[in-house]
């Protein structure tokens, strides 16, 4: 797509982590970030029929540790990412769909403790390059990540 064909979002929007069971999280979309990010808590890794998983709990929603949504994806891979504050920890990372508004497009998504961050999810440039626009002024420009029209996008 050209740039001025590209949809626009705000700097936060909703969106749904079908494969992980994680319905209309509030993410901040962070040009600044390389990489997305997810709140995830009690991590394990394992292997099952010869592949590295990973199994983690989420807390999807701020500000409530009632809602809790076990999920489990391949370990894509392990990486040292560096937080806000420059310092690095090493991350496991997966691969699964994000839905947002009509679009479903593949990130790669680190799994990471995000309790005391204003958001339990970062969109990273990574997974917004080449497919949205983001204005900065705007926020929610698709409301519910729950819309019944999907398009598959790709990252060309």
């Amino acid at each position: 797509m050209k740039q001025q064909e590209l949809p626009l979002i705000g700097w936060r929007e909703r969106l749904s982590l079908p494969e992980l069971g994680i319905i209309n999280v509030k993410a901040k979309i962070d040009t600044g970030a390389r990489s997305s990010a997810l709140h995830a808590f009690d991590v394990e890794r394992f292997e099952r029929e010869g592949k590295m998983m990973v199994r983690f709990k989420v807390h999807p929603y701020q500000q409530d540790t009632y809602h809790t949504v076990l999920a489990e994806a391949e370990l894509l891979d392990q990486r040292s990412v560096r937080n806000s504050g420059g310092q690095a920890t090493v991350r496991p990372v997966i691969q699964t769909p994000v839905t947002l508004g009509e679009y479903v497009f593949p990130i790669e998504l680190t799994l990471t403790n995000r309790d005391v961050m204003g958001f339990r999810m970062l969109l990273g440039r990574q997974a917004v390059r080449r497919r949205f626009l983001v204005d900065a002024g705007c926020s929610f420009l698709y409301g519910s990540a729950e819309n019944p029209k999907i398009k598959q996008i790709s990252h060309k």
